[in-house]
């Protein structure tokens, strides 16, 4: 009999209950695009389609033991960092993956909740700019995280141009920086690549409310497309695309009484672009 090998993503992220948004998004992502997902858990938000209530720590201890567990047992291809809101586990979490520098690293801010609620420590900004941002091969905030990291208020593509220079000064790699939130028609996203490259994405809008959890499926897409052998840009492309679809496939279904989830499986079988080992 055949032995297949799949690409393997490991996903260290919070919780979503209403299953759209956080480690469950990813592991649905990370799964829809062929490859096998692991995850560790870092925060317990109490959440639905209508926002956060409150969140719930992750003991640091736990959190270590998770990825030690994991990182012994199944080494990941690509490794994606979503919610992480407390000084501890940003040390403790950069501490572990330093051990791992030539495993791919996609780090998604998460910042604030798409209903407007913050999910970090006001003190976390400092250590999660030098200790994770420097770490990861592509940082990819929304437009409010990247306010937040750039410092000044992001109004127009403009402005993105601007607060991404500025991101980039910060350490990082690169970024992709996504521009869903800036009132439009078309929805524009910038990659800032370590050459000084500025690749620029635009796409018409869809008309829909069920936008909860992209930010976190966009970053496992591009995580898993890295998994499967892609480069970085040819990851930030496929992964754009699956989310557009993914959104698309939704636009008109009901789930929750607020912001409802994307449809991850799809059939995303076509923008795989690699086949399985």
């Amino acid at each position: 009999m055949k032995k297949y090998t799949y690409p393997s993503v490991l996903t260290i992220a919070g919780y979503d209950g209403s299953g759209g948004a956080g480690i469950q998004a990813d592991i649905k992502t990370i799964s829809a695009l062929g490859c096998f997902a692991t995850s560790v858990l870092t925060a317990l938000p109490i959440q639905n389609t209508c926002g956060v209530k409150s969140i719930y720590n992750i003991s640091a201890d736990a959190v270590r033991e998770q990825m030690k567990a994991i990182l012994t047992d199944i080494l990941p291809d690509a490794i994606k960092i979503g919610m992480v809101h407390t000084n501890e586990l940003i040390y403790l979490i950069s501490e572990e993956l330093s051990q791992y520098p030539a495993i791919p690293l996609i780090f998604d801010p998460v910042m604030l909740a798409s209903s407007g609620q913050k999910l970090i420590e006001d003190h976390t900004l400092n250590p999660l700019i030098q200790r994770l941002i420097s770490l990861a091969d592509v940082v990819t905030p929304n437009i409010d995280e990247a306010a937040i990291l750039a410092g000044m208020n992001i109004e127009t593509v403009e402005h993105m141009y601007k607060a991404g220079e500025k991101i980039m000064l910060l350490g990082c790699k690169s970024v992709l920086l996504k521009g869903g939130h800036l009132l439009g028609e078309k929805l524009t996203s910038l990659y800032f690549d370590q050459h000084g490259s500025v690749h620029t994405f635009t796409v018409k809008k869809i008309d829909t409310h069920n936008t909860h959890g992209t930010g976190c499926t966009l970053s496992s897409a591009i995580t898993s497309y890295i998994a499967r052998g892609s480069s970085l840009l040819e990851a930030i492309e496929a992964g754009q695309e699956y989310v557009y679809q993914a959104i698309l496939q939704a636009k008109d279904v009901l789930i929750g009484k607020g912001k409802g989830p994307l449809n991850h499986f799809f059939n995303p079988e076509k923008l795989i672009k690699n086949e399985l080992n």
